[in-house]
């Protein structure tokens, strides 16, 4: 049974709380199985009985969303619009019953219907409308804006078919369609009413007007309809909502009867299946030409249908359209949105009439953008070919904005050809291309980095000119994750014991996490500790039993590294120890060594060949090592597949390590590493994004450092890397790649794991061999420490009580207070 917590003091549905109470839930689930599901208790399916509870929980939180709706329409509250590609909002019947209060109340209302809720939140679909940690955060703020009552409307695409669903066959990843609407999705109320043109294609036709104005006429060459699902968020303990609003791409004609008359049912139907493709899937291969385009265009739809609806409720309010900064701003959660950007100028020269000087005061007031990535591939840039087939006008707006920015540049810098080659928003260097994190910075007031390395490289490497230019607009707000989800929810008996020690207030605000300091050297305390910790990693080893059919002791240490899979992550150089364990253990077959079970998860980029093979080569090991009577009471090798958040509830509260090894310099942030130190695991990491500001608050003592640092990393690659150098005089290692290559791992197949091989021993752009005897004293370090229960405890309980800075709440206090200038506005 599931432990009774605290919950917020909150009356739901318009302050009655009866409305709260289990038997007015089980009234309530009773009824909209009968009313929205048409069954009776008898033959009613577990879908049917999910639908009606979160039927009955909707109508709670639509109660308080009409009240905040009035109370924001009548105040003409500042509003932040949290703009997004990716929204990874999560299961959301869990978390909402943890908002409202009455998680308890509903699980007992459920038992006396014969009903378990733990089997119900299983039974929820997930929306997978984000690739990561981008998507993960944008639902991590939208939780905290609610909760700290911040006026908010997030704006993203309903994807019909979100990121994937992993499935492992014979070892390779092998991609599912993310089928999350086939059951009904009952988070989501449609708004068919408000629709949006968005135009594609076309040209451009200059004119003056009756007065002699210069105007532009867009001709498109088709037109799409935008139509929002809205996804209410419910805060915690307070009755603020805010809104998701997700835009579902739809046809001006569904059916065109004169070629269905005619018998072409091919073309009859053309429109539909041409408009809907742009919100069909969730980040199309971009490698083809069509991929490029439909992506290009799915985001330009985003930011369309987002900013004319922006208008329409500003103008619900007769306000002059030149205020339009004053209600509104907008965060550009990196580059995918920045589109907007031209796009608003469109719409207010264009279409609203505003002189070209009102219009880029407005839009460089509202706007406002985060960037998320160092890598250069990831700031995108639109072949000039493209954008101007797809977006004419918008590239004419570029073109007028480029020109004005770059002759500013020329009054501050005269002559300086090569900064104006630099910063200019057009690439003249081979394919001309459109730079979109350039056009962000320029078309907006505040530019911000998400951990307090990643803006320091931002300023100094791949924005640094702009830094030069404008170093006001510039600053650090560190990512944060919500506690209602991945504690209160996802760790209940943990939240429980905390609690029970130091109150409830730490889920609202966690920096009252500090007073748990007291009880890390309390000895009962940190029994009750290890209980919760070992019930946890009793229900991962259940979840990944049913998922693998591979058995894994609790007892073991559970070193996890869960994350999207790629080499800048490296988990190449996780797996390396791993091999070199099983060659010691090998060696040595009396040796002594801690238990431990390796836990790799996380989903590979379907195009991406070498995370691919390395999710095929972390499988093929441990199907040997599992297999081998003579380690497997020592070491476990485990792949848990389709990584998402609802399996990472299962994960994060049962990890004893968190693996954040990622080459220095090159991970912006990193959430994960919040999520796992915020659950009681110990990090082991490199001086890498927030690692650096974790090991800060938790003190270096309970944190595992290896590697280089960033600036060794970049001195490293100066000298000129070569990573054979890396073997001579390490014989274990040399064995770990003799017997990658020799196929023990690939039935025989000596070529299979080559690529691999080659790449680590030719390239290693990630440098996974210069930091691999650091790595591999570390996790001799962790070893021992874990032997010591009581110590590692401790430690736990210390990380856990310093990781009040990594809530998303802190995060969106700092946006709201140096960037969006908006206050709370609380709804009574």
């Amino acid at each position: 049974m599931q432990p009774t917590i605290p919950g917020p003091n909150h009356l739901s549905q318009g302050g009655h709380a009866r409305a709260g109470t289990a038997e007015a839930i089980r009234r309530d689930i009773e009824d909209k199985l009968f009313c929205m599901a048409g069954r009776f208790p008898e033959i009613a399916t577990k879908n049917d009985y999910y639908l009606a509870v979160a039927y009955a929980v909707r109508d709670r939180i639509v109660h308080h969303w009409v009240r905040t709706a009035q109370s924001y329409l009548d105040k003409v509250s500042r509003t932040a619009i949290y703009m997004s590609a990716e929204f990874l909002v999560g299961p959301q019947l869990g978390k909402n019953l943890i908002n409202l209060g009455i998680y308890d109340q509903t699980a007992e209302a459920l038992r006396s219907l014969g009903q378990d809720l733990e089997v119900l939140l299983e039974q929820e679909e997930e929306p997978g409308l984000g690739n990561g940690g981008l998507g993960r955060l944008a639902a991590c703020y939208m939780d905290s804006l609610a909760t700290l009552q911040i006026p908010a409307i997030g704006y993203g695409i309903r994807y019909e078919f979100g990121i994937f669903n992993q499935q492992i066959r014979d070892g390779w990843q092998v991609e599912r369609s993310d089928s999350w609407l086939k059951l009904g999705y009952p988070w989501e109320i449609g708004r068919p009413e408000i629709t949006f043109e968005v135009k594609l294609g076309g040209h451009t036709e200059h004119y003056a007007d009756a007065t002699g104005r210069h105007q532009v006429r867009w001709v498109p060459d088709r037109k799409v309809l935008g139509t929002p699902c809205d996804t209410l968020m419910q805060g915690y303990g307070v009755d603020n909502v805010n809104m998701l609003r997700l835009w579902k791409a739809e046809a001006h004609e569904s059916l065109d009867f004169q070629s269905f008359n005619s018998g072409d049912y091919f073309r009859a139907v053309n429109e539909k299946v041409a408009s809907e493709n742009l919100g069909k899937v969730l980040y199309p291969n971009d490698v083809p030409a069509g991929g490029k385009q439909l992506r290009l265009e799915q985001q330009y739809f985003l930011v369309s249908c987002s900013l004319q609806d922006m208008i329409r409720i500003y103008q619900q309010r007769i306000i002059p359209l030149d205020r339009f900064a004053e209600k509104y701003a907008i965060q550009l959660n990196d580059t995918h949105p920045a589109i907007g950007v031209a796009e608003l100028m469109r719409l207010l020269v264009d279409e609203h009439q505003l002189s070209w000087e009102q219009a880029w005061g407005i839009t460089q007031r509202a706007f406002a953008y985060t960037n998320h990535t160092l890598l250069p591939e990831a700031l995108e840039c639109w072949p000039l070919p493209l954008f101007a087939r797809i977006l004419p006008r918008h590239l004419e707006i570029i073109y007028e904005i480029n020109r004005r920015f770059l002759d500013e540049v020329r009054i501050r810098f005269p002559r300086d050809e090569e900064l104006i080659r630099r910063v200019s928003l057009i690439d003249e260097t081979g394919d001309k291309a459109v730079r979109m994190a350039y056009l962000a910075c320029v078309g907006s007031h505040a530019i911000n980095g998400v951990a307090e390395l990643h803006s320091t490289l931002l300023r100094e490497t791949v924005l640094r000119d702009f830094y030069q230019l404008w170093p006001e607009k510039f600053s650090n707000k560190t990512n944060g994750v919500t506690p209602r989800r991945f504690m209160a929810l996802a760790n209940r008996e943990l939240t429980a014991l905390i609690s029970r020690r130091i109150k409830n207030g730490w889920i609202r605000n966690l920096d009252q996490l500090r007073q748990l300091e007291s009880a890390a050297d309390d000895a009962v305390f940190l029994a009750d500790w290890h209980r919760v910790k070992r019930a946890n990693k009793e229900r991962l080893a259940t979840a990944i039993h049913a998922a693998t059919g591979i058995t894994v002791d609790p007892g073991t240490l559970f070193d996890v590294q869960a994350k999207r899979i790629h080499e800048y992550k490296r988990q190449q150089l996780n797996l390396l120890h791993v091999i070199a364990l099983y060659y010691r253990l090998k060696q040595n077959p009396r040796l002594e060594m801690t238990p431990r079970t390796v836990i790799f998860a996380g989903k590979a980029a379907p195009g991406y060949f070498m995370a691919k093979l390395i999710i095929k080569l972390i499988n093929s090991v441990a199907e040997v090592v599992n297999r081998d009577p003579q380690v497997r009471d020592r070491l476990h090798v485990v792949f848990f597949p389709n990584f998402n958040v609802k399996n990472a509830q299962h994960v994060y509260p049962a990890a004893d390590l968190s693996e954040q090894i990622s080459t220095a310099g090159k991970e912006a942030s990193g959430t994960g590493n919040m999520k796992f130190a915020l659950n009681g695991a110990l990090t082991i990491g490199t001086l890498d994004g927030a690692n650096i500001e974790i090991r800060e608050e938790v003190g270096a003592e309970n944190f595992f450092l290896f590697g280089l640092t960033a600036a060794e990393v970049v001195e490293r690659k100066a000298r000129g890397y070569r990573p054979r150098e890396m073997l001579a005089g390490n014989p274990e290692l040399q064995a770990v790649f003799e017997l990658i290559s020799s196929g023990l791992f690939s039935h025989g197949d000596h070529g299979l794991f080559r690529p691999f091989v080659d790449s680590l021993l030719d390239r290693d752009e990630y440098l996974a061999l210069a930091d691999y005897d650091s790595y591999a004293e570390c996790q001799h370090r962790v070893a021992e420490a874990y032997r010591h229960p009581e110590r590692w405890a401790r430690m736990s309980v210390i990380n856990v009580a310093r990781m009040g800075k990594f809530s998303s709440d802190r995060a969106i206090r700092e946006y709201c207070a140096d960037i969006w200038n908006i206050s709370p506005e609380p709804v009574e």
